[in-house]
């Protein structure tokens, strides 16, 4: 069984090489590696290359994991931020859950590196949520696990959507097939966005899913999102 690894990238110079080092040191070796460039003006493109990986093009996060899904040849597709990092055995772990359970789609934890209490409670709270939603309001995000066929039935992710696209992406992935949420297996979410303002980043996932409850998805940018974390976050540090 092939897995496609598909990567949605902007600017990505700084983190992707952990990412694929992190991919490449994984025991299950039957894996493709897509990077879906939106454009980047950094090294992004000539690292992934360099590391073996196809480059397909990209766009915001939904239309960069649909156009590496449109190259990708596995039966199992794994998209994931790039600015992420699998532990050792990850694969294994997750796809024995998977396999166990007999999922269709599925999410895991995620932890941040850092031992500032504060991420302790986000980590904890985003288990908790997510696990206790799993049966009738399913959630995954910034690492997603899908049947190939699942994906293509519905449509892939709505590339109309601004924020959010993930969680609807699953839901729908979830009317169709078994959703499973996977506490036991994790991966690192980037710090970046966390050092730079982490009550910001829990205020903006509660309102964020507050309209999408209530509201439906968000189309507009109304959450200032902005793809290129990268020089937002480096646009930030330079002002005084």
């Amino acid at each position: 069984m092939q897995i496609s690894i598909i990567i949605p990238a902007l600017n990505e110079e700084e983190y992707l090489p952990k990412l694929l080092e992190s991919i490449h040191k994984q025991r299950f070796k039957d894996l493709e590696i897509i990077v879906a460039d939106a454009g980047s003006k950094d090294r992004t493109v000539q690292i992934a290359k360099a590391h073996g990986c196809k480059v397909s093009k990209g766009g915001l996060p939904g239309k960069g994991r649909n156009e590496g899904a449109k190259v990708a040849k596995g039966e199992i597709f794994f998209f994931i931020d790039a600015d992420a990092i699998i532990p050792s055995h990850f694969f294994e772990q997750f796809l024995r859950e998977f396999d166990r359970r007999k999922l269709d789609v599925a999410g895991c934890s995620m932890k941040l590196p850092g031992k500032k209490k504060l991420y302790r409670v986000f980590e904890k709270m985003y288990t908790l949520y997510f696990k206790a939603t799993e049966r009738f309001y399913p959630h995954a995000t910034n690492c997603i696990v899908i049947r190939r066929e699942l994906h293509e039935k519905i449509g892939g992710f709505d590339e109309t959507i601004k924020l959010g696209e993930d969680f609807f992406y699953v839901r729908a992935a979830a009317k169709q097939g078994k959703f499973g949420f996977i506490p036991s297996v994790y991966f690192y979410a980037s710090p970046r966005r966390a050092e730079a303002d982490m009550k910001k980043i829990m205020t903006q996932y509660f309102f964020g899913e507050l309209h999408n409850i209530f509201l439906g998805p968000i189309r507009s940018d109304i959450f200032k999102y902005s793809f290129d974390r990268t020089a937002k976050l480096k646009k930030k540090k330079q002002s005084p």
